[in-house]
């Protein structure tokens, strides 16, 4: 049953558009992609370098490669996640020293998970730039860091979240926006007020 909190911004064909639009915007920008990568930020920024690969493959008919970034060592929140935090392998087996990389996630959110990325790359090299590419802006940064390529800027509150579904990890393609589910209520009383109230 569909959840009526839930409002549909994106999708499965916007969502196609969105992507081959950024694919074009990159290579706008980069005319020459030999020295180009895509690394994508775990989750589904994962599949979405992947699709932006097979775009710029059947524009420009060539493959560049496409890295894995887990941020999860990197998150500035590691302390308050603790023992729950769960490692996914990061995988760059191409040198990235001189490289010009799009980082591709699906929302651009505060910006911090994005500066956690930029602190995961610099472990591996020292690339020639960098630049970033989002399927969502939802707006609300906490930090100075700006998409370079949008897919769609969609305005919230912070009451608000936004979901990224892709076929690869949810079985469909769309994005939606969800109101926060409101916090129930505290009871009055103490614990022997507490026990009458469930028996």
């Amino acid at each position: 049953m569909p959840d009526e909190r839930a409002v549909n911004v994106m999708d499965a064909d916007k969502i196609d558009r969105a992507l081959t639009r950024i694919a074009h915007e990159i290579l706008e920008r980069h005319r020459e992609v030999g020295d180009l990568v895509l690394v994508g930020i775990r989750t589904r920024g994962v599949p979405l370098a992947n699709r932006l690969q097979s775009k710029i493959a059947g524009i420009e008919s060539k493959e560049i490669p496409v890295g894995i970034l887990d941020i999860t060592l990197y998150r500035d929140d590691l302390t308050t996640i603790g023992p729950h935090a769960v490692l996914k392998e990061t995988k760059i087996h191409f040198p990235i020293d001189g490289r010009k990389i799009i980082l591709v996630d699906d929302v651009l959110f505060t910006g911090r998970t994005i500066r956690a990325a930029l602190d995961g790359l610099m472990d591996f090299g020292r690339p020639q730039l960098i630049q970033l590419a989002v399927l969502v802006d939802r707006g609300h940064r906490e930090l100075p860091i700006r998409a370079d390529y949008v897919g769609k800027n969609v305005p919230t509150n912070l009451e608000e979240m936004v979901q990224v579904r892709l076929k690869e990890e949810d079985g469909a393609d769309e994005v939606l926006i969800v109101r926060r589910p409101e916090k129930k209520a505290a009871r009055k009383g103490g614990p022997r007020e507490a026990a009458r109230a469930a028996r």
